[in-house]
């Protein structure tokens, strides 16, 4: 994969006012910003330019950096135990960059938890992610002998910083079924030795293998108090966001979904899934240019919270086909401070109400670096919303909602809607009690 260019972050304005010192490789450093939470369980944010969550990127590092990874696992595992592997990715921020490693490693079939509950249908298991905005994670498999397997499991996560998610869920998934190798995929190793000594010791009393790939490396120091001094830093820099167009019109796209493909891998994704979109993704990607001007030349393809990997992929077919700069990027649950200056990760941020409802209420929503704030030249001709049909809402399409918002950025807004899938049949076995590893 070529490494991407360096970002127009440098992580300063962080730095200077909060005392946080991100330090690491070249390739680190070009990979990373940071920014802000508006949390307080973290104070900091380290914002991925490979990642599209955060920050429009070009899909074709977004996706390579998966690929990289998977194949990185595939040469670590061999053939034989890579024939048998699971890849489970962590909702929201890493299921695209699961389903990529899943790509790259070829023949293992995919999942990813995720916080909307389906009526009738049990999880497979839970676990927390304790220093997240929104914690509790479900696995909810269409195939209820996908998680029962004896071959290695590989979880996957956009960062592994302190590694308690990664043993909350080897606790539930090996008391359900034992394995006896994990594979902690994710595209920055940031733990301390402290750290890798608790992974290494947990692996020792499971009696399992525990190994970890990264793309790079690298420690982030904090000061203390910095969870005190990172709220009121947002207090003091929290300013209104953009208002929303006062009319909009979003130009609907069939995407001519393939009939019975999974929309991502909430349920499971497996390689013929991949096989069946890798054949449809040129003829979908045709109909989305047929629906922008022809005078268009800067497109963002914009994700729902979850649903990242088939707008990841659509933005992919888009750029693959030439005349435009796309780029991709997805919407998220995550609060976090934006300010428009340099040497920040975060410049611009849209609010709008929740339209895609996973069980715990309404609430904000946001989507990041999408207005361009005081620089015209990141103004996006069009913009083009990808979601499931599950969050194809009235609060979508209402006044002050993220369609309203869009618009407000943007010379052409479209729509495209994948068919939300639904399991045939409930997941078997009972929900997993959550075990709390500290």
């Amino acid at each position: 994969m070529t490494t991407p260019p360096a970002q127009v972050w440098t992580g300063s304005w962080v730095g200077d006012r909060l005392g946080v010192r991100l330090t690491g490789s070249p390739r680190l450093t070009g990979m990373l910003g940071l920014a802000v939470r508006d949390n307080p369980k973290r104070a900091h944010l380290l914002v991925s330019g490979v990642l599209g969550k955060h920050v429009p990127a070009a899909p074709a590092a977004v996706h390579g950096a998966g690929l990289a990874l998977g194949r990185t696992t595939r040469t670590l595992l061999g053939p034989a135990a890579a024939a048998r592997a699971v890849v489970l990715g962590y909702a929201e921020t890493a299921t695209a960059l699961g389903h990529s490693v899943a790509d790259g490693i070829g023949t293992a079939p995919y999942l990813h938890s995720t916080r909307r509950a389906v009526p009738g249908v049990a999880d497979a298991g839970r676990f927390e992610e304790a220093h997240s905005h929104a914690t509790s994670h479900l696995l909810l498999p269409e195939d209820p002998g996908l998680l029962s397997g004896s071959g290695p499991l590989v979880l996957v996560d956009d960062e592994f910083s302190t590694g308690n998610t990664v043993l909350n869920t080897v606790a539930a998934l090996h008391a359900r079924a034992p394995r006896d190798h994990y594979v902690v995929v994710a595209l920055v190793d940031m733990r301390t030795g402290a750290d890798r000594t608790r992974l290494e010791k947990y692996a020792a009393e499971l009696g399992a293998r525990v190994d970890v790939v990264a793309l790079a490396t690298g420690q982030v120091t904090l000061p203390d108090g910095v969870l005190e001094r990172g709220l009121a830093l947002v207090a003091r820099h929290r300013t209104p966001p953009p208002a929303p167009a006062a009319g909009h019109h979003a130009v609907r796209i069939d995407l001519g979904w393939p009939a019975a493909l999974p929309d991502g891998g909430r349920h499971g994704f497996t390689p013929a899934h991949r096989a069946r979109l890798e054949a449809a993704l040129p003829g979908m990607a045709d109909r989305i240019r047929a629906a922008l001007p022809p005078t268009a030349r800067r497109v963002l393809v914009l994700g729902c919270e979850e649903l990242m990997y088939a707008p990841l992929r659509l933005a992919g077919a888009l750029e693959a086909a030439g005349g435009l700069e796309v780029r991709f990027s997805t919407t998220t649950r995550s609060p976090v401070l934006a300010v428009d200056e340099p040497g920040y990760a975060i410049r611009t941020r849209l609010v709008f109400p929740a339209h895609d409802d996973p069980g715990d209420g309404p609430g904000e929503r946001y989507a990041y670096n999408v207005a361009p704030g005081r620089d015209p030249a990141r103004r996006f001709d069009a913009i083009v919303a990808v979601l499931d049909s599950t969050a194809d809402t009235p609060q979508l399409h209402a006044p002050g909602g993220l369609l309203s918002h869009l618009a407000a950025h943007t010379d052409r807004l479209a729509l495209a809607v994948v068919p939300s899938h639904t399991p045939d049949r409930p997941a078997a076995g009972r929900p997993t009690t959550e075990r709390q590893v500290r």
